[in-house]
């Protein structure tokens, strides 16, 4: 077959057709380009939304998990979590992994790849507090997780290796030394020109609260890790002599919640059978009765929703542990500042604010003051003096001083000095600590089990050493509180290699980790 030539014609025209072609091409990205729209998400954009999840997932699970495994609450349905039926409690892994994305590329734009310089020192700072914050969490709950290249997702890097507990809690302090020092430069030399913070939801974009909030989590970390990290008794005594902590409830890490979907406190929306699924527990309800502790108001609701009840004779604690004959699992509803009842009292007709979003708080450093001081890491202030300051913090942060129903007057006391001398809650041994801790803990995270499984390890878990809690009734491990969430299933099909290497021998919930071992 002879091929035909072409018209000269039809040449010339694919020739400036080919020709348009190829100059529409080379400018096509400039001509579509947007100039409204932005090709780079800000900084503050990134840190507003790592603050809600990961927040959001912390009180969602405070609800779920730590209020009822640290037996502050007690499910009165669905009672796996009080009975010791445990699984991986998938939501915690992924809630906090997913906030660390926004997280980890808002770090990432405050560093100069070309230079190799920091640019916004304070916003990096903040990515530097948050992130340790979040890991400190997960690590917490699962032991050695992805941390070093967990979030590689860009770099093609979809199978993370899992790192050590003990690596990790190094980083982490590593990190935060790293955020004090660009936060306290950026703010307290005015030579220095610096980005200011933006999308604050905690701290508004105020840098000095950001560094009193790093050095108070190293104080929990390093309270956590004990004498595994060496010096870190001394670590310790260099933040509280020389670094700015948290000084008031003004300083509390907290996320205000505002009145209307769908930025309200995780608790609100729920359907009323959800609500009710949690209820005060028994050890909280006989603690605070016990003391006739004002707290009790704030934390449940009269069983007729009647606030100006005066007593506890209105209360009652759900006992944790199955749901089962055997189990009492009738005790109060939660109060009124974490849902809103139709026909009852709610938290603004008690002239209350709704509950927070509690990452770290006044009282909670108190406490961990309290106890360096009767363990001999500190040389400032007094048991006693840090331990009282603990309670009166808590019960400010509660809004007990309003004159309200749940006042101290409802109680029968006049003031909390009253409360403090006269219903047996003054200071007599290191438990005491423990108790006022696990009760400003309420709906603090995943702290309040944290903190209940250290101070099991530490009383030889037995749980008699521990005077206001108890092995759950009927639970299904022996009586032994379990010392870990088990990984997602996910993670054994789609990361199976870095998860059968992170198993540690005859692992199961019972399995210790680095930080209690």
């Amino acid at each position: 077959m002879k091929m035909k030539y072409l018209n000269p014609i039809i040449i010339f025209t694919l020739f400036v057709g080919i020709s348009i072609f190829v100059s529409c091409n080379k400018d096509f990205d400039d001509i579509n380009e947007n100039p409204n729209e932005p090709t780079e998400v800000s900084p503050d954009v990134l840190l507003a939304s790592a603050i809600k999840q990961s927040v959001n997932t912390s009180t969602n699970e405070s609800f779920l998990l730590g209020n009822n495994a640290g037996q502050l609450t007690a499910k009165t349905l669905r009672t796996e979590v009080d009975d010791y039926n445990w699984n991986a409690f998938p939501t915690v892994w992924s809630g906090f992994y997913t906030s660390l994305t926004d997280v980890e590329s808002m770090i990432d734009i405050t560093y100069d790849l070309e230079t190799s310089t920091t640019k916004y020192d304070r916003m990096r700072g903040v990515g530097l507090v948050l992130r340790s914050w979040i890991y400190y969490n997960i690590t917490n709950a699962y032991g050695d997780v992805p941390y070093f290249n967990a979030i590689e997702g860009d770099n093609g890097n979809f199978t993370p290796a899992y790192d050590s507990q003990s690596e990790i809690y190094a980083d982490m302090i590593e990190k935060l030394d790293q955020a004090d020092s660009l936060l306290q430069t950026s703010y307290n030399n005015s030579d220095i020109e610096v980005e200011p913070i933006t999308g604050d939801l905690i701290y508004n974009n105020d840098a000095s609260k950001w560094v009193k909030f790093a050095n108070s989590l190293q104080l929990r970390i390093l309270m956590h890790a004990g004498n595994r990290i060496a010096n870190g008794s001394q670590k310790f005594e260099d933040i509280v002599n020389n670094r700015p902590i948290i000084s008031s409830n003004d300083d509390n890490a907290t996320l205000d919640y505002l009145g209307g979907f769908p930025n309200q406190f995780p608790t609100i929306p729920l359907k009323t059978g959800d609500f009710d699924a949690v209820a005060l527990s028994q050890n909280a309800y006989a603690t605070l009765s016990a003391y006739g502790d004002p707290r009790l108001m704030r934390y449940a609701r009269p069983s007729n929703g009647n606030y100006d009840s005066t007593g506890v004779t209105s209360f009652s604690g759900a006992v944790n542990g199955r749901n089962n004959d055997n189990c009492n699992k009738s005790g109060s509803r939660l109060g009124a500042i974490y849902y809103n009842y139709p026909d009852q009292k709610t938290a603004s007709s008690l002239g209350l604010e709704t509950a927070n979003g509690l990452m770290m708080t006044y009282a909670e450093v108190q406490f961990i003051l309290a106890e360096a001081q009767a363990k001999g890491w500190i040389n400032t202030g007094t048991v006693e003096g840090y331990y009282k300051e603990g309670i009166l913090a808590s019960m400010e942060q509660y809004q007990v001083n309003v004159t309200s129903a749940g006042s101290y007057s409802t109680f029968g006391y006049s003031d909390f000095d009253d409360f403090y001398n006269n219903s047996g809650v003054a200071y007599n041994a290191v438990t005491d600590i423990w108790e006022q801790k696990w009760l400003a803990l309420f709906f603090t995270g995943l702290e309040p089990y944290f903190e209940v499984r250290r101070w099991y390890v530490e009383s030889n878990k037995d749980w008699n050493n521990i005077p206001f809690l108890s092995a759950p009734c009927d639970n299904v491990n022996d009586d032994v509180l379990p010392m870990r969430f088990l990984y997602p299933g996910e993670e054994q099909s789609l990361n199976s290699a870095n998860y059968n290497n992170a198993l540690p021998p005859d692992y199961d919930i019972d399995t210790p980790m680095w930080v209690v071992e």
